[in-house]
């Protein structure tokens, strides 16, 4: 299983092992980790898993579509890092990848 990192605003960190194929949203709830509220369940509707990823990371992450886009005007403090988790799946060349939490997600 691929292991994710999520690190907390305030510098917590949560080494999770997930199963491919969930979202990163759904890995960090399966594992109780802080700051990822997904309020809509994945459906890319709330911008409540905002969350950054290294720009090195691109490769391996699907490409953000109009949809994420537009919804992560919902979100606080987005930058060119920003992501939607809900909108990502997990696969086995994320292993390894860290994920960032804002402060605060609405």
């Amino acid at each position: 299983m691929p292991q994710i990192t999520y690190v907390e605003y305030d510098g917590t960190v949560h080494d999770v092992a997930s199963p491919a194929g969930i979202s990163l949203m759904e890995a960090a709830a399966m594992h109780k980790v802080p700051r990822i509220e997904g309020d809509r369940g994945g459906f890319c509707a709330c911008g409540t898993c905002h969350c950054y990823l290294d720009p090195a990371d691109a490769p391996r992450l699907p490409a953000m579509h109009d949809l994420e886009r537009a919804t992560l005007d919902f979100a606080h403090d987005v930058n060119d890092r920003s992501r939607l988790a809900c909108q990502i799946p997990v696969t086995a060349a994320m292993d390894g990848m860290i994920v960032r939490l804002p402060a605060r997600q609405y």
